[in-house]
């Protein structure tokens, strides 16, 4: 069964699509929630509260629980944190909470702002550091803290990390560090965003990136985390970069033109489909392959080639043909895609359009003729929208020595 909440309300989805109102777990509509469940029971942490569902909506409101920012659930327990202490629930009653049983991540006096369970044991993370603790029993705080186990790097928000490759991935830094995105384990800390990933970060204030959201998918060999930053998402794929020996990520935006919001978020496998939330309206969707709109919205896509550079010697580029999949166009339609290069990765050349076939037609070759010459360096760019629904393979090109 999949469980939401939308807004302010707990839904229940069913097979169908149908969203059934199981209660209102308040705190403000934009704002994210934690969510972990027991064997029993469904936890929520919204708006600094915690509540439960076990087929009744009730909230946890012994005055020892303090705000709620996050919650898991380990070895029996509800854990939360309010940003200062580790909070367990009792084994007896996950309504109450003893005061005597408070924990601390002490290493660094910066703020708890995230709980992960990873391999049955608790990452604190902290804004500049993150501290694993594991279940040791005992009559006060059952949890004791792994010593070599602490992690130099910390991260922004509640929700800036996420489970992924049997690691903690988080968007953060350590101390006097510029935000960046890491893989967490095993005490230490692997940085998979690039230099162009982390200037696309240092362009949104502190302030803004505490609201990012990661989450991960693994769907048919690909291995995906997505970084929802406020006006587009990043992806990084683990599959890719291990078989090209290089970070792999791309962009995903719902626009034509510029950047704005991805409208899928909060990605659950249920029901033998991949189900995602609307963040700008109350609708629960799925992701399919045969359409690339969002939301019946047509977007764009693009992508480039690599710096092309010829030892200083210049060439024409008579011929270029993309090595695609054309014929798989809604019917009645026949979009255009367009090409256009850059000799400095600032200045670009006018688009060239070609059409990209109609519906059946797929032994039509996407060429582009007389793409003018390059004496140093080129890059080449390629665009269209959603109603080009392709599958790209490869990028040909005939040249021709450019004499002096």
């Amino acid at each position: 069964v999949c469980y939401r909440v939308m807004g302010t309300k707990l839904v229940r989805v069913s097979l169908s699509g149908a969203v059934t109102v199981l209660g209102d777990v308040g705190g403000p509509t934009s704002t994210l929630v934690s969510m972990d469940y027991s064997f029993d029971r469904l936890a929520i942490a919204s708006g600094g509260r915690l509540y439960y569902w076990n087929g009744t909506l009730t909230q946890v409101t012994d005055p020892d629980l303090g705000p709620v920012l996050d919650v898991v659930w380990v070895d029996g327990y509800f854990m939360t944190t309010d940003g200062e202490f580790l909070v367990v629930t009792e084994l007896s009653d996950p309504t109450q909470v003893n005061p005597l049983k408070y924990g601390s991540s002490e290493i660094d006096p910066d703020p708890i702002v995230a709980l992960i369970k990873l391999r049955n044991e608790i990452y604190a993370l902290n804004r500049n550091t993150i501290e694993v603790f594991d279940n040791v029993g005992g009559e006060f705080f059952p949890f004791q803290r792994i010593a070599g186990a602490q992690i130099q790097k910390g991260v922004v928000g509640t929700h800036a990390c996420c489970e992924y490759v049997d690691a903690i991935a988080f968007l953060g830094s350590g101390r006097n560090e510029s935000p960046g995105i890491y893989l967490g384990a095993n005490a230490s800390a692997q940085k998979i965003s690039t230099q162009e990933i982390d200037q696309i970060l240092t362009q949104y204030t502190e302030a803004q990136l505490t609201t990012v959201q990661l989450e991960s998918r693994s769907d048919r060999s690909h291995r995906y985390l997505y970084v929802h930053l406020p006006d587009r998402t990043l992806v990084y794929d683990a599959a890719a970069s291990q078989a090209l020996g290089d970070q792999v990520w791309v962009v995903l935006t719902t626009s034509t033109v510029g950047f704005s919001q991805y409208r899928a978020r909060n990605l659950v496998w249920a029901y033998d489909k991949w189900l995602v939330g609307d963040p700008q309206s109350s609708s629960v969707g799925y992701l399919v392959d045969d359409i690339g709109t969002h939301w019946g919205q047509i977007v764009r896509w693009e992508f480039g080639t690599t710096i092309v550079y010829n030892d200083g010697k210049g060439v024409i580029f008579n011929q270029l043909e993309l090595v695609a999949l054309p014929g798989r166009i809604a019917l009645g339609i026949d979009p255009i895609i367009t090409t256009s290069y850059s000799l400095d990765g600032q200045s670009w050349s006018q688009d060239r359009p070609i059409r990209a076939g109609t519906t059946g037609n797929t032994l039509k070759r996407l060429s582009w003729f007389q793409q003018g010459h390059m004496r140093n360096l080129r890059i080449q760019r390629f665009r269209g929208d959603t109603q080009a629904h392709i599958s790209f393979a490869r990028l040909e090109a005939q040249l021709e020595p450019l004499a002096y």
